[in-house]
């Protein structure tokens, strides 16, 4: 349990510590969610590097909710965060559907990739009826799911957000940590902020936090993916197209405000950075999705590239490190965010204050720190 009211500690110039009950870092889906989780428990700050909340990853995501996307233990969340996600914030999810498309005739293959997300094989001509811009030329098979929604993440956000202000969240942008230092069991961050806590949920940085603070790395990998908003050279509604991608993982597609966002799917490892995509990167993407339909890209608009950063296992990292039980991880999301971030808040809350779990033991353990020492 967090405990109130500790006295300040003093630094070498006489100054007191601004204190805190729990210091979050990051200030993205998982910082924001977090905190808001926690905020009415404790006094708590959110310190986030950039200007804005949801500078890297969150707000460079393909904001789409698919239940089985992931390995097991991951889905596990998605659906919890799903079941919150309905019943909390209603207006968050849209349906839109998903549809696998796949060129090559390669029938185990594609029945095993189409399992995998849950989908059901349909026929090239149904699958045209609800994609009217594929080519049936091209598109040798076709699997369908309809329970696949939309994010709405800028909704998200701005909601947790509010939940933070009003229960008195101290949100610090432009406020990159560059010191962690212990001092009689409390964490001291940049030399004048104190806290009984420290939550890492620092995204592609969370493994130089760790390193910060002293402490063991995860080996927390951050891999770029890259995205371009373009517009195509049609005549039908593209509002009403479902996501679409390749099977062979080479492309995705999904409609964006009257344009298609258009991925070449990539998994480059790389650095910690602002990320951005390439012209190659890019044009293989475009390329890829162009195979597959009728029509063809007349404008690209924008581009971006966004890090989705996974530990060893491909599971998120969720609890106390065994080495200092008062650092937090939260981190190890992948391309899992949004889906998982109302479940890892809730492990987060019930390990943090020793409370009845909302989510079964046999789940949040699978998540724990400790798995990889």
């Amino acid at each position: 349990p967090v405990v109130i009211g500790a006295l300040p500690l003093k630094i070498k110039n006489k100054k007191l510590l601004e204190k805190f009950d729990i210091a979050v870092i990051g200030g993205g889906i998982a910082g924001i969610s977090v905190a808001a989780r926690l905020s009415k428990h404790a006094k708590i700050g959110l310190w986030e590097q950039e200007d804005f909340l949801a500078h890297h990853s969150s707000s460079r995501s393909a904001a789409v909710f698919i239940s089985d996307y992931g390995n097991s233990d991951v889905c596990e969340l998605n659906l919890i965060t799903f079941h919150e996600l309905q019943s909390k914030y209603p207006d968050i999810l849209q349906k839109r559907g998903l549809m696998s498309l796949e060129k090559d005739g390669e029938i185990e293959a594609f029945k095993n990739h189409s399992n995998g997300l849950g989908l059901s094989p349909i026929s090239v001509n149904e699958a045209k009826e609800k994609a009217p811009i594929i080519d049936i030329n091209s598109v040798k098979q076709a699997a369908w799911r309809d329970d696949v929604f939309d994010i709405d993440t800028d909704l998200l956000i701005q909601t947790l957000r509010k939940e933070c202000i009003s229960n008195g969240v101290q949100i610090f942008t432009n406020s990159g940590i560059n010191s962690i230092e212990s001092n009689n069991g409390k964490w001291i961050l940049n030399s004048k902020i104190q806290s009984e806590i420290l939550i890492n949920a620092s995204g592609a940085w969370a493994d130089n936090i760790a390193r910060l603070a002293n402490l063991k790395p995860k080996n927390i990998q951050p891999f770029k993916r890259s995205m371009a908003r373009v517009e195509i050279d049609t005549s039908h509604n593209l509002s009403s197209l479902p996501v679409l991608f390749g099977s062979d993982d080479t492309w995705y597609a999904k409609p964006d405000a009257g344009s298609m966002i258009v991925s070449p799917a990539d998994v480059s490892p790389c650095e910690p950075h602002d990320a951005w995509a390439s012209e190659e990167d890019i044009a293989l993407g475009i390329y890829n999705f162009e195979k597959m339909v009728e029509t063809k890209v007349k404008k690209l608009t924008s581009n971006w590239a966004g890090l989705r950063s996974f530990a060893p296992d491909q599971s998120l990292v969720i609890g106390p490190d065994a080495d200092a039980t008062n650092f937090f991880w939260l981190a190890g999301q992948g391309g899992y965010g949004f889906q998982t971030c109302l479940a890892a808040s809730q492990i987060a809350e019930d390990l943090l204050f020793n409370q009845i779990s909302q989510v079964p033991n046999s789940i949040s353990e699978k998540f724990s720190p400790d798995r990889f020492t």
